[in-house]
């Protein structure tokens, strides 16, 4: 990802109240961009472990063919990155990896069958969706009482 802008901030947005951040701009291969903040002020160490749960902190970035994929591999081990895959899920194939501070990322590319596999989850989403909803409903009620404490 080309790095677009670094701009070094010393105050909120739309305030005058002190704030020191680094705010950096990548911008992707289609043109989107994603924005990371560095704020060495409430940095701490357990901000770099790795996350335990890949659920609550995941990103997938799409690459265009299973080439780039395989670039993307090489180049994050030439930097001494451990790399799970490729793994292959039936639509996509993805690579796994984590960055800095502990967040699990994802490189992913279609495969000939993506759309089929996804026209034919398509089809059957809204039951998925309510018959999950139905089964969880009871645990995550319970685990969200503001008095539940982990």
């Amino acid at each position: 990802m080309r790095m677009r802008a670094a701009l070094a901030i010393e105050k909120r947005p739309g305030t005058d109240v002190d704030l020191r951040y680094l705010h950096l701009f990548f911008e992707m291969a289609d043109g989107n961009y994603i924005a990371f903040f560095d704020l060495p002020d409430s940095v701490r160490e357990s901000f770099f472990y790795k996350k335990d749960s890949m659920q609550e902190y995941h990103f997938a970035f799409e690459v265009e063919n299973r080439a780039e994929l395989e670039r993307f591999k090489e180049r994050l081990q030439a930097h001494g990155l451990p790399v799970r895959g490729p793994i292959e899920h039936g639509f996509v194939t993805s690579i796994y990896f984590h960055d800095p501070n502990g967040l699990q990322l994802e490189f992913t590319q279609r495969t000939e069958r993506h759309e089929a596999i996804l026209a034919d989850e398509e089809a059957k989403s809204a039951e998925v969706l309510a018959r999950w909803s139905a089964e969880t409903a009871a645990v995550k009620a319970e685990r969200l009482r503001p008095d539940a404490a982990e």
